[in-house]
């Protein structure tokens, strides 16, 4: 499946492509970015494999991430999506897909992480026939959670990924 372009105001939303290799390693790379995902930044192999698992999403589950970007400039600024990573999280998430949201930390504070993720949750509920969804985050991670909560997402509860104690958020598809 190609996944579709997707507009807001200020952004648009676009399939990932290997043209993008750098700018999606230069954005893992970024330390501020991975503060509370990995706290360790990602290698280029590591971005790579990242890019090469985003559009295979599409092409095995009919959905997955988006590169955002800036609709007057065409700028790389992050990456939304929804993804089924069969994450050794316990309790396990069981098949409901996971929200996601990364932005290059120059653009932070704008709102534009709340753009992004309520165009794609309004995807999910005009083209998918999912109940919910979830997203799992770094407890100490509290800007993710208030983006979280303004889009609908309420505690679900704790669990333990990679030995971490994670929250576990989710939000029923609106239709």
């Amino acid at each position: 499946m190609t996944p579709p372009t997707l507009e807001t105001e200020r952004l648009t939303l676009r399939p990932h492509r290997a043209q993008d290799f750098e700018a999606v390693a230069a954005l893992w790379a970024e330390p501020e970015v991975v503060r509370f995902i990995s706290g360790t930044p990602s290698t280029p192999e590591e971005s790579w494999t990242r890019l090469l698992r985003y559009i295979g999403h599409w092409q095995a589950l009919g959905y997955g991430y988006w590169a955002v970007t800036l609709r007057d400039s065409g700028r790389f600024i992050g990456e939304v999506g929804f993804a089924d990573y069969r994450r050794g999280i316990d309790p396990p998430l069981a098949g409901v897909p996971e929200a996601g949201w990364v932005l290059a930390p120059e653009v932070h504070g704008q709102g534009i992480a709340t753009e992004a993720v309520s165009r794609v949750h309004q995807w999910a509920a005009e083209a998918t026939d999912w109940a919910e969804t979830a997203c799992i985050f770094d407890p100490a991670h509290n800007v993710s959670h208030k983006v979280a909560r303004k889009l609908g997402y309420a505690p679900a509860g704790e669990a333990l990924y990679r030995g971490n104690p994670t929250l576990v958020m989710k939000r029923p598809v609106g239709r």
